[in-house]
């Protein structure tokens, strides 16, 4: 019993180190966790985001509304964190930014 309780307690210690690790990390690159946590979502939105927008060429108001809201939060939080991060998802982000900018211009053009 006290051998389980031994281990037990070393795997909340190494949890505990690697959590601080993890802070320290994001922290020397010049972020907040707040910021690198909203990027994770972010990154997952803009995954989504990019799948809805090849899937649908054109889109109702109602949804170049929504597109517009989940683009702006995805611009917000990629903004906030080291380009190096997310070169990965570069071509995915530019896709998403020329969608936006034609549904700012036909709503524009609209009015």
């Amino acid at each position: 019993m006290l051998i389980f309780a031994v281990i037990i307690f070393f795997l909340i210690m190494m949890v505990v180190l690697l959590l601080v690790i993890a802070v320290a990390q994001i922290k020397m690159a010049g972020m907040e966790v707040k910021d690198f946590w909203t990027f994770i979502k972010a990154n997952d939105t803009l995954n989504k985001l990019y799948a809805f927008s090849i899937k649908y060429e054109k889109l109702t108001p109602q949804q170049q509304v929504l597109f517009l809201k989940e683009a702006d939060t995805i611009f917000d939080a990629f903004s906030k964190v080291p380009d190096a991060l997310w070169e990965e998802e570069y071509q995915k982000y530019m896709k998403i930014l020329d969608k936006y900018k034609d549904i700012k211009i036909k709503r524009w053009e609209s009015q």
